[in-house]
């Protein structure tokens, strides 16, 4: 037997079918850092429009995890999208770099500032380790294959940065939006500080239920009041109160009912010392308060509206005051006994009504939750130790009615997982309503498209319950509020605003400490004596807040407002509403044109991933056993608006739809062995009707996923690509001109015009990918044959051929047709090989059954048709009848039988002229046409 395999144009190619991801990418990320990719695709896309995805940023403290991982992720594919949909679009990465966690850190290290080591070394210290977290972090960002300008980041700490943060508060207080206030705020006990609504999360706590008797201390004129003689009721008299927060207790200062409520005065048995007593409670919650009291025999004696008991005087349950009966359209009947426990100092409700009536705080606990001197018996006590004492005196005085412990949703830092209290403290705000702001941003609102479309409803209903913003802090490691306040009006200096740009000034060449080591006397001359310098803090929340101006409209390459923010959907009451509140009061309109929102990742059973359940995957993890590029697709094939499921079991399908897309890539790059675009490259008009229909297919979905990546609709760029290569590529065309590419002449047409489709096909598929397969693209843009781009992020989506339109007289739908007759013919002949009748394809022949119809369609393909159907010979009848075959219109039958004919040395073909030539008696007659010969021609496949 001769051997022919000299005679094929077998595939080649370096591009290696094992990506070895984990180890070649960070040869790749080296190669990028050295020739400055980055760099080179800011000074390619220069001149065009430009695309801002304003960054924002992440905290400067611990590890990555695969939160971190999609986020960056996410605006990496976006921004790599825009860029070769034909923007400038730059990437300018950040970090937020004060606030309490990295406080407790230097602590741990260092100790209290002010007490082992001053307040300057404590904020240099501060400084150190915010900026070694973020060369950690920095490291596995790029180690995903995010570019960006990683040299240049922008940091909440540098000094510019802080200088215009301070600049931005000064605008903000110049109109009139900056208040100092004194009213309740979320404070950390833990952290010594105010914290903000946005710093606030809820958490499972396990809190005292309690009931408890105010005693009324005129009962006669009480009774009166729901037109009861005293003399019918001669039992103890008390009003209760029910409360989660007993520690709260010694601060109370009155009772609150509704106006409106019908309360009603029962008489009732409980257990205890006190036996029968009349107690006064919303009629509404009667049966329902009897239930929890366990008293079996009640009678309601009268009832009344709240309005009729205003300022009648309870008695303090253990302490020798009394307390008096407000009115307030806070209280409701959802939960207690609609009669509302009120200490002004803990709680906004309990403040505003309070106000309302004159009543004031009693300042009874200090910055670190310990009751101080006023408290009486409570002095020394912290607030998470009270309870059990304040329970213990609500006995002694036989003020307590019931209790239980209960688990509920209660408010917790959500830095340091400690429970909050509410303290009324003198803090600076911006007021949401002083000038308007509120109304202001609600009207912004709608200017914004917010995707998914749910964000609009969620910023707006968070917005309308949005207190003010408290944006001062107690705090050491923080942009200064560059305030001088009068010392007995506690008025701003008449010159705030430029006193603001001359502390600034300073900020910017010396930093923050050139405020707490600022004589007021430099800046306010005789006046110095007059005024104090406010030593608060800023909110981290305002320093990200502003990086709209401190960022976006410092910064050459940047401009304002952004095209995009993307964070997660806990943003919307975070940096989303901070930066809207912030941009409004120094602008007028929101920071941003667009905003996206996506979920948070949980595992494969939809549980939040925790380290306590043991079912986090770090991103290290992903980088060592799959590669980064597993990471990026797992991130692009996932629906991230919701939920985001991962699990080794979930990666390990990734990697298999990775494997899909690259060896489809290698298939095509191993067949363009030998082709030289600028000599072979054949125009489309002279393309084989197959070669020219899958170029535009080609074409086609790279039309369609130009526009999901402009969609953010990154599933559907993963499915389409994916989908393309495994359907129409590879169960299609790539199986039908195997026979061509191989065994046609090397430089016949019917070769050339193959290569030069899957030159078209894998240009555009390195191109669609590199978004989301970063590392792979750029890897497989190496191995294209020809003159190019040194990088596939320096083309463009819609680079090379112009769309191809309909041609040869074979369009799209012809193509679909035989493509279901092609599989209906596989389905046939993988059962006859079952049945082990046939061998391969090429070993049958088939007999198709058809209407007239399709069989006109068939015999377009002439002798053809069988290279579409891998068969050695195809028959086409026509028959009257059909029932269709497989829901293929038009086919009625398949017939399949073995062939009869010798077998081709060189092809495999079973053909009847095999043996028919002296030189060659192996072959077929187009195989040595081909071997020695002018070579067969093809028309079509």
């Amino acid at each position: 037997m001769s051997d022919y395999k000299q005679t094929l144009n077998l595939p080649k190619t370096d591009f290696p079918m094992k990506a070895s991801l984990a180890q070649r990418e960070p040869e790749r990320l080296k190669h990028w850092q050295k020739t400055a990719l980055y760099q080179r695709i800011q000074k390619n896309s220069a001149g065009r429009p430009r695309f801002i995805l304003h960054d924002g940023p992440p905290y400067a403290n611990g590890d990555l995890h695969l939160g971190h991982a999609v986020n960056k992720i996410l605006k990496d594919i976006i921004v790599k999208s825009r860029t070769l949909d034909g923007f400038d679009a730059p990437y300018v990465p950040g970090w937020d770099c004060h606030g309490l966690p990295i406080e407790h850190n230097v602590e741990k290290k260092k100790g209290k500032a002010g007490h082992k080591i001053s307040h300057a070394e404590f904020r240099k210290a501060c400084r150190a380790y915010a900026e070694r977290q973020v060369e950690n972090q920095k490291k596995d960002f790029v180690r995903m294959g995010v570019l960006g300008d990683w040299d240049h980041p922008y940091l909440t700490m540098d000094y510019r940065t802080e200088a215009d943060i301070v600049r931005a508060l000064g605008r903000i207080a110049a109109r009139g939006h900056l208040v100092k206030g004194y009213k309740p705020v979320y404070w950390s006990v833990v952290g010594g500080s105010a914290l903000a609504e946005a710093e606030v999360e809820y958490q499972d706590k396990e809190s005292w239920s309690i009931d408890v008797r105010f005693p009324v201390a005129d009962p006669v004129g009480f009774l009166r009041a729901f037109g009861v003689a005293s003399g019918d009721v001669s039992l103890p008299l008390s009003v209760i109160i029910w409360t989660t927060t007993p520690w709260t207790l010694p601060a109370n200062q009155a009772v609150s009912l509704h106006p409106e409520l019908e309360y009603a005065l029962v008489e009732a048995e409980l257990e205890g010392e006190i036996g029968r007593e009349t107690m006064v409670v919303a009629a509404e919650m009667v049966e329902d308060i009897m239930q929890r009291f366990d008293s079996r025999e009640y009678r309601v004696v009268a009832t009344v509206k709240g309005a009729a008991l205003e300022r009648h005087a309870l008695r303090h349950p253990f302490i020798d005051k009394q307390v008096p009966i407000i009115l307030g359209e806070h209280v409701t009947t959802e939960a207690g006994t609609g009669c509302v426990h009120t200490a002004p100092d803990h709680g906004m409700d309990d403040f505003l009504v309070g106000r309302a009536y004159g009543i004031g705080t009693l300042n009874l606990i200090d910055d670190n939750g310990v009751f101080g001197e006023a408290a009486g018996r409570f002095a020394g006590v912290h607030v998470y130790k009270a309870d059990e004492q304040v329970l213990e005196v609500l006995r002694g005085k036989h003020a307590l009615v019931h209790c239980e412990q209960i688990v509920h949703s209660y408010a917790h830092c959500w830095r340091t997982k400690t429970p909050l209290i509410y303290r009324a403290t003198p803090q600076w705000f911006i007021s949401m309503n002083e000038q308007g702001l509120l109304d202001d941003c609600l009207k912004a609102v709608p200017e914004v498209q917010w995707i998914p479309d749910w964000g609009r409803a969620r910023i707006e209903l968070m917005l309308k319950g949005s207190p003010d913003w408290c944006v001062s802090r107690q705090r050491t490691w923080g942009v200064p509020i560059t305030l001088f306040v009068h010392r007995e009006t506690g008025e701003m200096h008449p010159r705030s605003e430029a006193l603001f740009e001359a502390v600034a000034q300073r900020i910017e060449k010396e930093g923050m400490d050139a405020w707490f080591e600022l004589d007021a006397g430099e800046l306010l001359g005789d006046e110095a004596d007059q005024y104090s310098k406010v030593t608060d803090t800023l909110d981290v929340w305002f320093d990200s807040g502003v990086t709209h101006y401190s960022v976006l409209q410092q910064r050459e390459e940047l401009e304002y407002p952004a095209d995009l923010y993307l964070e997660g959907s806990d943003q919307h009451r975070g940096w989303f509403q901070s930066s809207l509140k912030t941009s409004v009061a120094m602008n007028g309109k929101a920071p941003y044109r667009q905003v996206l929102t996506h979920g948070f990742t949980v595992d494969a059973q939809g549980h939040k991933m925790s380290k306590s359940l043991g079912n986090t995957i770090s991103p290290h993890e992903v980088f060592a056993q799959y590669g980064a590029d597993i990471l990026r697709l797992w991130v692009a094939a996932t629906d991230y608006r919701g939920e985001i499921p991962v699990s080794q079991e979930i990666l390990k399908r990734v990697a298999d739809a990775y494997r899909r897309i690259r060896n489809t890539a290698r298939f095509l790059l191993s067949n363009l062995n030998g082709f030289e675009p600028d000599q072979h490259l054949v125009a489309p008009r002279e393309m084989l009707a197959l070669d020219y229909w899958i170029t535009r297919q080609a074409q086609q979905l790279r039309d369609s996923v130009q526009e999901d990546y402009r969609q953010y609709h990154f599933l559907g760029v993963y499915q389409k690509v994916h989908n393309f290569c495994v359907n129409e590529l590879g169960s299609f065309y790539l199986d039908v001109i195997k026979d061509r590419q191989y065994t046609t002449q090397a430089t016949s047409l019917a070769r050339r015009s193959t290569q030069s489709a899957m030159y078209h096909i894998v240009e555009m598929l390195a191109r669609l990918i590199a978004p989301i397969l970063s590392f792979t693209a750029d890897e497989l843009w190496e191995h294209i044959p020809g003159e190019r781009a040194d990088a596939v992020f320096l083309t463009r989506f819609d680079e090379g051929l112009d769309t191809l339109p309909q041609a040869h007289g074979l369009d799209d739908t012809f193509w679909q047709q035989i493509m279901a007759v092609r599989t209906a013919v596989n389905r046939e002949l993988e059962s006859r090989r079952a049945a082990r009748e046939i061998g391969s394809g090429l070993g049958a022949e088939v007999t198709l059954e058809c209407t007239a119809e399709l069989a006109d369609q068939l015999a377009r393909l002439g002798a053809e048709l069988r290279f579409v159907l891998l068969v050695s010979e195809v028959t086409v009848n026509i028959a009257e009848t059909t029932q269709d075959v497989a829901d293929v219109p038009g086919l009625g039958g398949i017939h399949v039988q073995p062939s009869a004919h010798a077998k081709c040395a060189r092809c495999w073909h079973h053909r009847a002229d095999v043996g028919q030539h002296k030189a060659h008696p192996e072959l077929c007659g187009r195989c040595v046409e081909n071997v020695d010969g002018n070579g067969e021609e093809r028309l079509y496949a």
